[in-house]
């Protein structure tokens, strides 16, 4: 398998109300069928009107945002708040984000992200005629790990996790636990081409394996349910 993986410029800046995949496709004309379409959560966020005001001269003006945000706190350490969202993910400051938004805004999560990827992936079809994958990335820190990455935090039209027990290694060993979360992998290999910074809103992954295309949601294979999270 070969990937190819390229940025989607020209997406202008996006505010409440827009039509995303129409945007998406205008900046993009060139979408082929099992394209995998990697979107930033910030721009659905924004599209969607998951935005909230703050004090632009308080540094600690989302701090109140992030309490109502939580479900639970798993960490404080000074200013970072470590805690679980009601979507389940555990995530700082409750995936309240002030970055590459307007001064006085605070930027949430999307109310579900699965449901969002679903709505950008038939806009698509609807507007293109083409079939696509679309993942919603968001930037991650990971436990034990120094560094953040871009993860999946919902998908549409891609399996979130192939499970591959049950098949055989190179060895000719049959594999016992082994499932791949191929969204995040993805999420992950798109950032590289989108950066921080840049005001890159989407990648293209092209190139993906078939076989991973077709019903999946982050939400309901990714998340670990509490009984099988030995962490909580």
């Amino acid at each position: 398998m070969r990937l190819e993986i390229f940025p989607v410029e020209g997406v202008p800046e996006v505010r409440q109300g827009d039509d995303l995949a129409a945007l998406l496709v205008a900046a993009c004309p060139d979408l082929a069928d099992g394209d995998v379409l990697v979107v930033t959560q910030k721009v659905v966020s924004k599209a969607e009107g998951a935005m909230r005001r703050i004090d632009p001269d308080d540094p600690r003006g989302h701090r109140s945002i992030v309490e109502e945000e939580a479900v639970r706190v798993v960490r404080r350490r000074g200013d970072l708040v470590i805690a679980e969202t009601r979507h389940g993910f555990v995530c700082a400051n409750a995936g309240v984000d002030l970055s590459n938004v307007d001064d006085g805004w605070a930027a949430l999560l999307p109310e579900d992200s699965d449901r969002s990827a679903r709505r950008i992936r038939d806009g698509i079809r609807a507007r293109a005629g083409v079939e696509v994958a679309v993942i919603i990335s968001d930037t991650f820190g990971r436990p034990w790990r120094r560094g953040l990455t871009d993860v999946a935090i919902g998908c549409a039209g891609i399996r979130a996790v192939v499970d591959l027990r049950g098949t055989e290694d190179s060895r000719g060993r049959e594999l016992q636990v082994t499932e791949v979360c191929v969204v995040d992998e993805l999420a992950g290999a798109a950032e590289l081409v989108m950066g921080k910074a840049g005001g890159i809103a989407a990648a293209v992954v092209r190139g993906v394996d078939p076989a991973w295309l077709g019903r999946g949601e982050v939400r309901a294979e990714v998340v670990r349910a509490p009984a099988e999270d030995l962490f909580r």
